[in-house]
């Protein structure tokens, strides 16, 4: 009976050593013909399932087009050159340059060039470097099917559309088609335009070392483009021109003669995008091509320029509006050189909802909201404060807020003892960081960041989002914002407060799509924890006694908790108001440039900004508290329009915690409960709690109650060790006198900084006006109890402020009643286009 064959017959027997571990023919030739047959089928199912695409010669479709958070239509990218020409008319060498320098197999092989696949597989299994196999008809084919051909299903589907349309189309409409479709950069598709673009000519005057460099160019024309890299560029119009004389396309004598055409130099592109487009439309642009300085972008410039891409970004078009609006609100006497910037930004996300860094883009491309860089000011001080919240100080701890006041330790630009004057050079007293914060005491803060180390004030604002590029340094100035910074920036850190310690990335790009909607790309909308919420729950709780107390308060209008900060610059080169609801985040910042010449492309420097408007008219500079916060508050009116209204997450102060001293002794520490002794007389008082072991400590407060009656026990009804002191609050017997103050000398001071001063000395202000001589117009006379008067705290101190001098009444007119003066000058209020250029 014969031995029944096993299905797996291994190791086969009688066989040597090797042999008996290899397949036997018929395994081999089985698998073989298995795995051709399922090959056949699959490419026979693919075959009767892939159609040739309606207007596969056609690139109207792939302009990239950006829209609105809304779903408008912002602008496209790339507006496309393009001229058809037809093949016959083009000398031979024009499109077998293309032909020689991209698939020399072209008029032979099928639509595919099964040699060049195999040799490029083997290259890349090898490491050699990723190679493409592509003949002229699959790249043809690549213009239609974009991002789906580089899947190996996508380059299947690709060779079989190859294959098709070679069986169905002679080989010179397809060559003609691709010479219609192919990008060449600068904006161009096909060759007659690009013909125009690089020589000044028609196509079918191109001389063979023409044709040569614009075939050269076409795995890459945007960066082989010989005004980029004119090196590349000649490197491979060598390699074409050779090529082309190999195959026969040039003749010896052309070969001989040929040499690297001259070229016309790519133009600066030209901007058809006037407004606020412009400036959006770049940031898109930015925010996804790769580059040095964005490494993480998703695509080159031909990329973004040709794929069709959807693009849909974050700004919300009412709130743009709104910023324009501002922008165009600046009074006409402001300067010319005068720029607004406005980054409005949601907290939560990063999501950018306006941006404004110029009033039209054609005239200026320089956003100075992304793009330029302006002093700080006093925006720089909460980031102080967090960082020595995060140290263990409170907002009710105190400072020295006299002016002025010398750091011994520190030195200034001159090598002296660096010496803080406070704005106007008032003297605050002691000041709580909470009071420091509202009023903007320097001298407070200066303190403040020498005790904590300015090394820290550099660390926090870094953390809450200004670049790291950003030099800020560890000076002990830094706290009152001597680093330049973009408003961006700006905007970012205080979303970080807005957010209550998460920061966000901002960015302009919500989503990208391809042309069958599928989403490629989503913008960065991930929190970053980068402090604690308590901390920033303190640092904007002292950010709202701005808008309530201090410089900030035109924000009061809003009717909604709000906090921020105003910041102005040395000399008043900057002016800003950073701040923030729940929900959004808006930065506010105005500079003046030294040099503005739009017609020469000159925007540099910054100076003094020229007092302008109502502020100009009362002897006021620009400040942040002026126009900016101004600004602000009107913008914000819109886009909190219809927005809930959300309360800032409560602030708890640290509670302190009882530590008991250390004891020598092993033996437990013996307690005793304090009495409530209060209503007692403080002799009883005392004995009582000295039968306990414990030592009171009388202290004195005036009452209307009788002569030494115990008011208040401190540690009522609580254990405490034997010997703890007690303190006993214990009647004078006489009534409670109020808290006096002295008026401070506000004269010659500007109406606005002398009511600012006498609030922090907690006064009342009145206000009444009268003509002067002597003293400018909205300064102050006079005050009523006059300066160095003790006054109770509370009191109404009364600010006479001047209206300038008198005017003569003006003569009764007894000729034409009809004449205004006016010479027929007409309305002199007419309002003008305030930012120039």
């Amino acid at each position: 009976m014969a031995r029944r064959r096993r299905f797996w017959n291994y190791p086969r027997p009688h066989k040597g050593p090797v042999q008996r571990w290899l397949p036997s023919w018929r395994i081999v030739v089985g698998t073989g013909l298995t795995g051709a047959a399922l090959g056949a089928g699959l490419f026979v199912a693919a075959w009767s399932t892939t159609t040739i695409p309606d207007g596969l010669d056609q690139v109207n479709n792939q302009a990239t087009t950006v829209y609105w958070a809304d779903g408008k239509e912002m602008g496209t990218f790339a507006e496309q050159k393009r001229e058809i020409v037809d093949l016959a008319d083009l000398p031979p060498y024009v499109g077998n340059a293309v032909v020689a320098s991209e698939d020399q197999t072209f008029w032979t092989n099928k639509g595919v060039d099964p040699k060049g696949i195999v040799r490029a597989a083997l290259s890349n299994l090898k490491g050699g470097g990723t190679q493409g196999a592509s003949t002229l008809t699959q790249q043809y084919v690549e213009r239609y099917y974009l991002d789906t051909t580089t899947s190996y299903a996508g380059k299947a589907r690709e060779a079989i559309i190859a294959l098709k349309v070679a069986q169905a189309q002679p080989k010179e409409e397809v060559l003609g088609n691709y010479l219609n479709t192919i990008y060449w950069g600068r904006g161009t598709y096909g060759i007659q335009a690009a013909s125009q673009e690089y020589f000044g000519k028609d196509a079918k005057d191109l001389t063979p070392s023409e044709a040569a460099m614009l075939s050269g160019i076409i795995p890459s024309p945007v960066n082989w483009d010989p005004s980029i890299n004119l090196d590349q560029a000649k490197a491979r119009w060598e390699r074409s021109i050779t090529k082309m004389h190999e195959q026969g396309y040039i003749t010896d004598d052309e070969m001989a003669k040929a040499e690297f055409p001259d070229f016309k130099e790519k133009k600066e592109a030209s901007n058809r995008r006037g407004g606020q487009a412009g400036y959006l439309l770049s940031a898109v642009r930015k925010e996804l091509v790769k580059s040095e300085s964005n490494p993480d972008g998703l695509y080159t410039e031909e990329e973004l320029d040709t794929r069709g891409l959807k693009i849909t970004t974050t700004i919300d078009p009412k709130l743009q509006n709104a910023a324009v609006d501002v922008a165009k609100s600046l009074p006409d006497d402001a300067s010319k050189k005068v720029r607004m910037s406005l980054v409005s930004m949601d907290p939560q996300t990063g999501a950018v909802r306006a941006l404004y860094g110029g009033p039209d883009y054609v005239k200026q491309s320089l956003n100075t909201a992304t793009q330029d860089v302006m002093q700080a000011g006093s925006t720089f001080k909460p980031f102080t404060l967090l960082g020595a919240l995060e140290q263990g100080h409170t907002l009710d701890e105190t400072f020295d807020g006299n002016s002025p006041k010398v750091f011994p330790e520190a030195k200034g630009d001159d090598g002296e003892p660096w010496e803080v004057d406070n704005f106007g050079y008032y003297d605050y007293g002691q000041v709580s960081l909470e009071q420091a914060t509202a009023n903007s005491v320097n001298t407070a803060y200066a303190e403040l960041n020498e005790e904590i180390g300015p090394e820290t004030t550099e660390e926090v604002a870094h953390r809450a989002g200004i670049r790291k590029k950003t030099e800020i340094g560890a000076e002990p100035s830094n706290v009152l914002g001597t680093a330049s910074v973009y408003p961006i920036d700006l905007a970012r850190a205080y979303s970080t407060f807005a957010a209550q310690g998460y920061k966000t990335t901002p960015h302009v790009v919500e989503k990208v799509e391809t042309l069958d909607g599928t989403t490629v790309y989503e913008g960065p909308k991930s929190q970053e924890k980068v402090f604690e919420p308590n901390d920033v729950a303190a640092a904007t709780q002292a950010m709202t006694k701005v808008v309530e107390e201090g410089s900030g308060d035109t924000a009061q209008e809003l009717d909604r908790p709000v906090a921020g900060k105003t910041g102005t610059s040395q000399l008043n080169r900057s002016a800003w108001f950073a701040g923030f609801v729940p929900q959004l985040t808006t930065v506010v910042g105005l500079r003046q440039y030294e040099t503005l010449d739009l017609d020469e492309g000159l925007m540099a420097g910054q100076e003094t900004i020229d007092p302008f408007g109502e502020w100009k008219a009362q002897g006021l500079g620009i400040t942040g508290g002026s126009w900016p916060v101004r600004a602000w508050t009107d913008f914000m009116a819109v886009a909190t329009e219809g927005m809930d209204v959300e309360e800032f997450p409560e602030y708890v102060p640290p509670q302190p915690t009882y530590t008991p001293d250390p004891t020598p002794t092993e033996t437990e520490e013996e307690l005793v409960t304090v009495p409530d002794l209060t209503g007692q007389d403080v002799a009883a008082a005392t004995a009582e709690l000295e039968s306990l072991g414990l030592v009171a400590s009388p202290q004195a407060q005036n009452s209307e109650e009788p002569k030494g009656r115990v008011l208040q026990t401190s540690g009522a009804n609580t254990e405490v060790p034997v010997g703890s002191t007690i303190t006993l609050v214990v009647s004078t017997g006489e009534p409670e006198q109020p808290e006096q103050v002295v008026i401070p000398g506000v004269e010659g001071q500007p109406r606005t900084a002398a009511e600012q001063q006498l609030r922090a000395q907690g006064l009342e202000v009145a206000v009444t006006e009268d003509y002067s001589d002597d003293v400018a117009p909205g300064a102050v006379i006079a005050t009523d109890p006059g300066s160095g008067s003790s006054v109770d705290q509370g009191s109404t101190v009364t600010l006479v402020v001047s209206l300038g001098p008198e005017e003569e009444e003006p003569p009764i007119p007894t000729d034409d009643p009809s004449d205004d003066g006016n010479n027929g000058g007409g309305n002199d209020d007419e309002p003008g286009w305030p930012l120039g250029g």
